[in-house]
């Protein structure tokens, strides 16, 4: 890949937590950084913080709530007619399982489809496949998704939980078809120079996320965001592509990830309701 200082890289989820701490040693390394953030308020506040201890004017804001697939679109047209190339898409936004409050009541998108499975995957299975003309221009390039070690078996007939909804097995389920998304793009592109992997980038980080869902982190999110730069910028991993990482090391995902049929079936689905073809 070329030097970090002439890449381009997309952060989505990148006002707080791991997104933010990624975005930050980016910038400080150089890199065009742009970051992405549901509250333009927040984008604002976040990239002045970014330029002021990086000392890196070439950082830019993004704003798009990941509950509204049109808003995901016009993200990708927003990054496409300001740059003619990607060269790193860091996949990060997200949502946890929800408060202990809130864990048994279902959401949904904008759209109407079951909260987390849009805003942890469908989102991204949306912009990343709007994103690959420019990762194209951009190669070799690389696609990461932030994915968990929290991974449940995806129930096709009740892919958005009408039925037994629990907020735990909403987000594990958004996270394995994360994952099943990274397996099957990774195959669509191996003729491209442009690889895709996932990772699970440490476990229970001090992230908001983190402390909504249990009420305190039980590390830094340091690990993390060199999980990620790991994935991201490492000349070792240059054509390493289509595998899930616990941190930095190679690890094993949930069965039902490396079930081509299943990837298949998750695909059409996620084809129908994006209308990506």
């Amino acid at each position: 890949m070329k030097d970090v200082k002439n890449q381009v890289i997309l952060v989505t989820g990148s006002t707080d937590g791991l997104g933010k701490g990624t975005a930050t040693v980016l910038a400080g390394m150089g890199a065009t950084v742009l970051l992405h953030g549901r509250d333009k308020t927040k984008l604002e506040k976040t990239v002045k913080e970014i330029q002021k201890a990086t000392n890196n004017d070439r950082t830019e804001t993004y704003a798009g709530d990941y509950s509204s697939l049109e808003e995901v679109r016009r993200l990708a047209a927003e990054v496409q007619k300001n740059h003619d190339h990607l060269d790193v898409l860091i996949n990060n936004a997200g949502i946890g399982t929800g408060s202990p409050a809130t864990l048994q009541r279902r959401e949904l998108s904008r759209d109407g489809y079951e909260l987390r499975f849009q805003v942890n995957y469908l989102a991204h299975f949306l912009l990343t496949n709007l994103l690959v003309p420019s990762l194209q221009k951009g190669s070799p390039s690389r696609i990461i998704n932030i994915a968990s070690v929290g991974q449940d078996t995806i129930d096709f007939n009740n892919i958005m939980l009408d039925k037994g909804y629990d907020g735990s097995r909403a987000y594990r389920q958004s996270k394995t078809a994360l994952i099943m998304f990274t397996f099957d793009l990774a195959e669509r592109l191996k003729k491209e120079a442009i690889t895709v992997n996932s990772l699970h980038p440490a476990t229970y980080m001090d992230t908001k996320m983190v402390r909504e869902d249990i009420g305190k982190g039980i590390q830094g999110i340091q690990p993390g965001i060199e999980a990620v730069i790991n994935l991201a910028l490492s000349p070792d991993l240059n054509a390493m592509t289509g595998r899930y990482f616990d941190g930095k090391r190679e690890s094993r995902a949930i069965q039902q990830a490396y079930d081509a049929s299943a990837r298949k079936e998750l695909r059409l689905i996620s084809e129908k309701i994006t209308g990506v073809l």
